[in-house]
């Protein structure tokens, strides 16, 4: 009965520490383990950036040319439509360019977006040019208003395209204009008719 009292009370209790420990020491060697391969990527990865980015390169290096030709080619034709004024609008058809074709797959590359969005900007912006603006402050108030109206519509209607809030800013500051409203239409349909008929041969270079 001694015997048995012993095991109940004082070897029993020593196997489960010893266990518990055992499987302690196992958990700590796994966790380890599965760290290491973590650590060694990173190490690996940050001596070797510029390398990636060749390695890139090399693979990419046509589409590189090619997509950015193209974007080349679609802003000189946005540009005979549109005035050197119109500078405010001509920088948000270059990035509408850029999004087109330099990260083609995106969401914000497809022509509901970057026909919508920019319908969206120039009417946003026409809009805010009806408010009065007696002051400064009064200007640059309906300014950002334009922007704000034009990012609310386009998430409510998913046709978001960022440029196209460029668009609705440099409508407000520089009035509506027929000739900017088909340019700007215009150039957003070059862009999407480019971007559909080659989607196949685009790439994401991002």
């Amino acid at each position: 009965m001694k015997d048995n009292r012993h095991v109940k009370g004082g070897a029993w209790p020593s196997v489960k520490a010893r266990a518990r420990n055992t499987l302690m020491s196992i958990a700590f060697l796994m966790i380890k383990m599965a760290g290491r391969p973590v650590l060694s990527r990173k190490i690996k990865e940050e001596p070797n950036s510029l390398g990636k980015y060749v390695e890139k390169f090399k693979l990419f290096w046509k589409n590189y040319l090619y997509q950015s030709f193209l974007a080349t080619l679609a802003v000189l034709v946005v540009l005979l439509f549109l005035s050197i004024e119109q500078a405010v609008i001509i920088a948000s058809i270059g990035a509408s360019a850029f999004i087109v074709f330099a990260m083609p797959k995106n969401v914000t590359a497809k022509p509901r977006n970057v026909i919508g969005g920019h319908i969206v900007g120039l009417l946003s912006g026409s809009l805010c040019t009806l408010l009065p603006q007696p002051s400064f402050l009064y200007s640059i108030s309906a300014y950002s208003l334009a922007v704000g109206i034009s990012i609310f519509i386009m998430v409510v209607i998913d046709t978001e395209h960022p440029p196209a809030a460029g668009t609705a800013l440099g409508v407000a500051m520089k009035g509506f204009s027929l000739h900017v409203a088909i340019a700007v239409i215009t150039s957003a349909v070059i862009l999407s008719s480019i971007h559909h008929i080659l989607k196949s041969s685009l790439k994401d270079l991002t």
